[in-house]
């Protein structure tokens, strides 16, 4: 088994038959439900190879994944877990590229080219700062500076570079340059208020960012750094509040979270043409009734992680009249964030009282006709689609546009059923 510090346990599966296993941490009792012990991120490094969590009051610990395994993968022999004290509460982490390593000599070197042995994580506090961590060494490389307000999301884009996207608070989100330790910045504003989360495109074009309370879901360029649009239609009330979003790997989808005092909904967008293809409340009206808190796109796009206030994971697969899978009611500890495992099968999910539960995740093949269609939307807008001559009905199902059919489609088999 991994070494668990003194101050976390390892516990197996539950009676959920869907728990994998689930990290907990010791606390003195004085400390318990209290401020500063929630888990607000959770991440995977790009292989699959660590797990980290905010397990609070500053602390972010990373673990060798599987959790069970004591071999090195990939030749490497320092797997130790590995705690990260940042001094302040942790907001949002992410893992950063890793370096891939080098094939051109089979003769061992004497000594590893200067940024090959690094993998790198940032940590977005409470006191607007980004810490980075070199999570193979244990060190902290540098922070970032700029930010006044707390740092509640970041992400690093699917290209490898050293580019690191964070959202404050402080209603802006800042591109940082981390070649060049972050000296090179860029800043959007446009937000009225809170920025709680964003997400980037998988071809590194778009960023998607929503604000908690000014309810606003603004599109910006990634190339020019510049405003793109703000899509409306999505807040079907006026008291409302935006939680989460995340592009479908593909990045033909814009799926956002968004919640009022008794009801939560997701809508998924077209990027591109700023349309709304569907909205989940309009069809699962008997799961609206509690807060979200944070959505994401399995690896292959099948499916969407749900976590709110009642349960600690729902999984629901678009088009679909029913959810996937759904965990046990469970409202003594609240789900704040989940994440995928970078090859599907493991949901990670962070609670409020700052411990990880990881879950089974369906698995699905995916169809010949969804694999064409991920690989030919991952390049292609969807203007670029439309102009193509094309029988509508491969037009709707390569612009996600039959969505609502689908659904609307399965409404109408479970009235026949219930009424036969």
């Amino acid at each position: 088994m991994c070494s668990m510090d003194s101050n976390t346990e390892l516990h197996p599966a539950s009676s959920d038959p869907a728990l994998l296993l689930e990290l907990k941490t010791r606390r003195p009792p004085s400390l318990l439900d209290r401020a500063g012990c929630e888990t607000w991120s959770v991440d995977f490094s790009p292989d699959g190879a660590w797990f980290a969590w905010s397990m609070g009051h500053g602390i972010v610990w990373v673990v060798a994944w599987p959790l069970d395994s004591e071999e090195a993968q990939d030749g490497e022999t320092d797997r130790a877990d590995k705690s990260f004290s940042c001094g302040h509460p942790v907001w949002g982490l992410a893992f950063g590229p890793r370096p891939p390593k080098s094939t051109a000599s089979a003769r061992p070197a004497k000594k590893a080219p200067k940024g090959k042995n690094s993998l790198l994580l940032a940590t977005g506090l409470e006191n607007g700062v980004i810490k980075i961590w070199n999570v193979l060494t244990g060190n902290a490389v540098f922070d970032l500076h700029g930010h006044e307000g707390v740092v509640r999301d970041l992400v690093f884009p699917q290209n490898g570079t050293l580019m690191l996207i964070s959202s404050s608070r402080d209603k802006t989100l800042r591109i940082w340059d981390l070649a060049h330790k972050g000296k090179k910045v860029q800043v959007l504003s446009g937000h009225k208020d809170w920025i709680n989360c964003c997400s980037v495109s998988s071809d590194c074009s778009m960023i998607a960012s929503v604000g908690r309370f000014d309810r606003m879901v603004c599109l910006w360029s990634l190339r020019s750094y510049t405003f793109i649009r703000n899509l409306t239609g999505g807040t079907q009330k006026t008291l409302c509040l935006l939680s989460s979003c995340d592009f479908s790997p593909d990045g033909a989808i814009l799926a956002t979270a968004a919640f009022s005092g008794s009801s939560w909904w997701i809508d998924l967008w077209d990027p591109y043409t700023a349309e709304k293809l569907a909205t989940l409340a309009d069809y699962f009206d008997d799961y609206g009734q509690n807060q979200i808190s944070a959505i994401q796109f399995s690896p292959n796009g099948l499916h969407l992680a749900i976590v709110t206030d009642d349960r600690a994971l729902r999984i629901w697969k678009p088009g679909d009249r029913r959810m996937t899978m759904q965990t046990k009611r469970d409202r003594d500890s609240n789900g704040l964030c989940c994440n995928y495992h970078p090859q599907g099968g493991v949901v990670a999910t962070g609670t409020r009282d700052g411990h990880v539960r990881f879950w089974i995740a369906p698995r699905a093949v995916p169809s010949l006709c969804h694999l064409c269609r991920s690989i030919l939307r991952h390049s292609i807008s969807t203007h670029q689609i439309e102009a193509l001559p094309l029988p509508k009905r491969i037009l709707e199902y390569l612009t996600y546009k039959n969505i609502p059919e689908c659904l609307k489609t399965c409404c109408s088999s479970d009235e026949e059923d219930l009424e036969s």
